[in-house]
């Protein structure tokens, strides 16, 4: 869900003694909609994105583009340096203005602002002087996208106008009572509450409506007791004056599908609640996973779909291979039909179209009808069938080899759309796409590449002090195992499962069975098994993996091996990794 103007209370609420009297150290801009401030060992992020604006102090470390944006530099060149002095939000309004104390280049004080516009589709992020104007902005609206209100530069900054509806905390009983009154008796109690008040979100409008009729879809006709509606409406309201908020997830089967700030009871058992310890960090992790999908969807749709091409082209390919393998299997069918010719040449003529004879290469001396050509003699025709029966046992070795590399190939796709799910990052892209290349599955580009950056392995620390590597990609896979690894490490994988290479830096150290079976649980939990129970883990030592010669990158074999079964954790996977 989108933050709503009093979760969005409750987080400004908690930033302020937080950010009061900090410097602006640095600016980033890792996304078009994202800016991150580094204030003295805490980083704050501002996001103007259309499906998750916010503002909130983030642990994830973001990737940021080669050249930054020149908003980026803007921002740069007026908050470089600036004193956090104040974070406002007007009331109920999904805005946060950020007052800034600067001092300009000839060391005169002067003030900016910024302002963050949480508001779904219009989300922006403005960026005022200390009058009041528009320096720039993320999102320019002019008089083409918006007639009521232009964000432009120069212009003088007004807010977004409220629409007409009645701050929630501001409603009395009486005025409460009279908007009841004049509804349509139709309306449902959420509807209704969104329709005469800003500020709430449907889920607190639902919410509402749970606790005052015990369902989420009650119309007003069918409330028994319109004194609870306006109880519950009151005890928000009391809430909210009184900053007592609770970050809250919701979750079903482990994974974050809604937020609030205070207790939510509507799902009953459908969903597990979980209170965090601060609204950011709630945050952190209600949009990694929904970040990470979004960074696959943008950046890696074109890589999904050339390997998806390619992967299904080639099971094509394999299915018409295997249909002609088996055709070849009969292959000695034709060559006794070219027998029974050969030995039938006395009794056929020129022009003959079929001949029958005994088979006896049949025990039962069954009788054989074998076509013929009638263009064709006899030997002709014998001829033809020896032909035939040549080139289908041909075809049944080279068929074999081009099947074998096929499977390989396709092995080989099945894991680089799974490192696709897994990547990350910008860089994790980059080499996946250069891997593809490399592979002849993308076109090379007719100019030199520029050499890119590789890319660190993600890296954890066991319980025990023992490092842990997990590769990103295939060639990543490669240069892990085969050259960084030591021989003394334990390399581990799923069994039977793409996934990422995992080495367990051992230091010629007798490692602890927790140790195994925590690395084992990362080897799981970055590759397909990931959501599922009870996975079998192989690892051996690095020494006793070998690559196949030709084998496509992060394709190895591994003898004296030994097998752990495990489940993956993401609670362990956060809590193990250093980078």
């Amino acid at each position: 869900m989108p933050l709503d103007a009093i979760c969005l209370q409750a987080v400004a609420e908690e930033l302020r003694p937080q950010l009061l009297g900090l410097r602006i150290d640095k600016v980033q801009q890792p996304a078009r909609d994202q800016v991150v401030l580094l204030l003295r060992g805490r980083r704050l992020l501002l996001n103007a994105g259309a499906n998750a604006p916010r503002i909130q102090l983030t642990e994830t470390l973001r990737d940021n583009p080669a050249e930054p944006p020149m908003f980026c530099m803007l921002l740069r060149k007026h908050l470089t340096g600036a004193k956090i002095a104040a974070l406002t939000q007007p009331p109920l309004e999904r805005l946060v203005r950020l007052e800034l104390e600067i001092t300009d280049d000839f060391g005169r004080p002067g003030r900016r602002t910024l302002v963050l516009e949480a508001m779904g589709r219009r989300s922006n992020l403005i960026l005022l002087d200390g009058e009041g104007r528009i320096i720039d902005c993320l999102r320019r609206v002019d008089a083409d996208l918006s007639a009521a209100r232009q964000v432009l530069p120069g212009l003088y900054y007004e807010p977004p106008a409220a629409g007409g509806r009645l701050p929630v905390t501001e409603e009395t009983e009486e005025g409460f009572f009279q908007k009841l009154a004049s509804a349509n008796p139709e309306r449902q109690i959420d509807a209704f509450l969104l329709d005469c008040y800003f500020g709430m979100s449907p889920l607190m409008a639902r919410e509402l409506a749970f606790r005052a009729a015990g369902e989420t879809d009650c119309r007003l006709c069918a409330l028994e007791g319109e004194e609870r509606l306006w109880q519950e409406v009151r005890n928000v309201t009391s809430m909210i004056r009184e900053s007592r908020f609770t970050p809250v997830c919701l979750k079903r089967d482990g994974r974050p599908e809604e937020f609030s700030c205070f207790p939510i009871v509507q799902y009953g058992g459908a969903m597990e609640m979980e209170v965090s310890s601060s609204f950011s960090k709630l945050l952190d992790e209600f949009y990694e996973a929904r970040e990470q999908r979004e960074r696959v969807r943008q950046r890696g749709a074109d890589l999904i779909r050339t390997a998806s091409t390619a992967r299904d082209r080639l099971r094509r390919k394999l299915a018409m291979q295997e249909r002609d393998y088996i055709q070849t299997q009969s292959r000695d069918q034709l060559r006794i039909c070219g027998d029974l010719i050969t030995s039938n040449l006395y009794r056929m003529e020129r022009g003959q179209g079929k001949l029958v004879c005994e088979n006896y290469y049949d025990e039962a001396g069954s009788e054989a009808v074998i076509q013929l050509d009638p263009l064709l003699t006899p030997q002709q025709n014998a001829a033809q069938y020896y032909k035939r029966y040549a080139k289908a046992k041909t075809a049944e070795k080279y068929l074999r080899q081009q099947m074998e590399i096929a499977r390989r190939d396709l092995e080989y796709l099945e894991s680089v759309l799974e490192e696709i799910g897994r990547a990350e990052t910008e860089q994790d892209f980059l080499e996946i796409r250069s891997e593809l290349r490399e592979a002849g599955f993308l076109k090379k580009q007719g100019k030199k590449e520029p050499r890119q950056r590789a890319a660190r392995p993600r890296e954890f620390r066991t319980s025990g002090g023992f490092l842990v590597l997990v590769g990103r990609n295939n060639r990543q896979n490669d240069h892990l195992t085969l050259r960084e690894a030591d021989h003394r490490d334990l390399w581990l994988h799923t069994q039977k499962l793409h996934g990422s290479h995992v080495i367990l830096r051992t230091g010629g150290q007798a490692v602890g069975e927790d140790d195994l079976v925590e690395a084992a649980k990362l080897a799981a939990w970055y590759s397909q098994a990931r959501e599922s129970g009870n996975v079998p883990v192989d690892y051996a030592r690095v020494k006793d993996v070998k690559k196949p010669a030709g084998a496509r990158p992060g394709m190895v074999v591994y003898t004296k091996y030994q097998t752990v079964n495990v489940t993956p954790e993401e609670a362990l996977v956060k809590q193990l990794k250093i980078r």
